[in-house]
């Protein structure tokens, strides 16, 4: 904020609007569109790991883990999203506590629960209670990435098993006939070829997981709608800068930030999908294939 910005009751006009849009508050508005955006770059992967593990688990021949992917994937895809983003990250935090609670206090003879009161020892805490904001907000936006990444993860298990299963079994039969053991096959047939099968619905978990991001908010993290309500509302004590009831404009400002992300997405998209189409017996690579021979 600039020295002039000091006492606002003394600015007017576009001096007044320099210095609200230049507020502490506001950079911290700023600052949350980054955070939605690191949330994608590390939730994604993460979650597609999440998918692949429980593809890989239910296709496999063991009778137990083949139960534990599909129980996975049928447990998590049943629940409402916003019924597992509010339970499960309180039951997570819980745990971590119940964890380092049974190991530093093991001495401890209250109750751990009492009603609805959970509490541990102090030195349980996580994170400790005398830790810098940022250590609190780093470790909400863990808990944030976690639970982001068990739920969209549990979609692309789905989005995943179906793609193995599209890839036609000729084809891993052949490699076993090579010589190939199973894993050889998987890891050199059938998951190179079954991501072409995967993008479209891949593609639409990724235009969701943009979507679902304002769910930070239910998890404590102060994103770009926690933002856009408090500066924007008419009644607030986020700012010293008094005006009318703005939340309209702030969420319209969200509105095209998610379009241009929508935007953006699709066209990589396209540009990933015309890459793995290329030499695929699909109608895509078809197409592909007929524009080249007629060129």
């Amino acid at each position: 904020m600039f020295a002039s910005c000091a006492d606002p009751s003394l600015l007017s006009g576009l001096d007044w609007l320099a210095c609200y849009l230049t507020s502490g508050k506001h950079l911290d508005f700023y600052r949350s569109f980054g955070t939605v955006l690191i949330l994608l770059a590390v939730t994604a992967p993460v979650a597609l790991a999440f998918g692949f593990a429980g593809a890989l688990a239910a296709r496999s021949q063991l009778g137990l883990v083949s139960i534990l992917g599909r129980g996975y994937m049928a447990m998590v895809r049943g629940v409402p999203d916003i019924v597992f983003f509010l339970f499960f990250v309180i039951a997570l935090d819980q745990g971590i506590e119940w964890l380092t609670h049974q190991v530093r206090c093991p001495d401890w003879t209250e109750p751990i629960r009492n009603g609805l009161e959970f509490r541990v020892c102090p030195q349980a805490k996580v994170p400790p209670g005398a830790a810098p904001q940022s250590v609190h907000s780093l470790y909400g936006f863990g808990l944030a990435v976690v639970t982001f990444a068990i739920v969209f993860g549990a979609f692309a298990a789905n989005v995943l098993l179906g793609a193995m299963n599209a890839v036609p079994r000729a084809q891993i039969e052949t490699a076993l006939a090579y010589g190939m053991s199973e894993r050889q096959a998987t890891r050199r047939v059938l998951i190179p070829q079954m991501w072409i099968y995967a993008l479209p619905g891949l593609s639409n978990l990724w235009l969701i997981l943009i979507k679902a991001t304002p769910l930070l908010f239910l998890l404590g993290v102060r994103d770009v709608v926690y933002w856009a309500r408090e500066l924007g509302g008419s009644k607030t004590s986020a700012y010293e800068y008094p005006h009318p009831d703005w939340r309209l404009y702030y969420f319209l400002g969200l509105l095209v930030f998610y379009l241009l992300m929508t935007r953006i997405s699709e066209l990589v998209l396209a540009r990933i999908s015309a890459r793995l189409s290329r030499g695929q017996a699909t109608m895509a690579g078809e197409a592909m294939r007929k524009a080249g021979a007629t060129a």
